[in-house]
Parts: structure tokens; C-alpha cells; sequence
């Protein structure tokens, strides 16, 4: 896969879990808290600086309520976040 493709699949789905929680009136503290990680760790995640596990997208999709597809289903509106640069 072209690195540009995947480096702007990761942070579309990092700006989808962004939305999700931000659409639920959680703070990133609060969904570090649930984790187990600190605010910063998990900043880096929705900045898609961090490659994170199936494990941990599993976690945050329930701490989220929602489906781990909807994580992970990149949408046509979310091309202007995510784009690589």
C-alpha cells in the first residue's frame, strides 16, 4: 500500500475517534483515564501519531459505545481532516 494512502487512512480513523468522542461530551482525559493512559498518550492517538493496537481500538469502541466499524469506516466528509501534509 502507497505510504501516503495508509498514513491518511490512519489519521482518518484517528479524526473519526476524535469526532465519536467529542460527539459523546467526553474529554481525552477522560478516555485516558478509562484506558489507563496518560492525556498525552492518548492525544497522540487521535493525531494518529501513534499506531495503536486492535486491542486498544477495541477498548476505546467500548468506552465509546460504538461498533469498532464505525471507527473505522472513513466517510467522504472526513477527507479535509485527515489529509496528509
Amino acid at each position: 500500500m502507497n505510504n501516503d494512502v495508509l498514513t491518511f487512512k490512519i489519521k482518518a480513523i484517528a479524526a473519526n475517534i476524535r469526532h465519536k468522542r467529542e460527539y459523546r461530551n467526553y474529554t481525552q482525559e477522560y478516555l485516558a483515564a478509562k484506558l489507563d493512559i496518560s492525556q498525552n498518550a492518548y492525544s497522540k492517538i487521535e493525531l494518529g501519531y501513534t499506531k495503536i493496537t486492535v486491542e486498544r481500538l477495541f477498548q476505546i469502541a467500548d468506552v465509546l459505545e460504538y461498533d469498532v466499524v464505525d471507527l473505522l469506516t472513513i466517510k467522504p466528509g472526513m477527507v479535509h481532516i485527515a489529509k496528509v501534509g
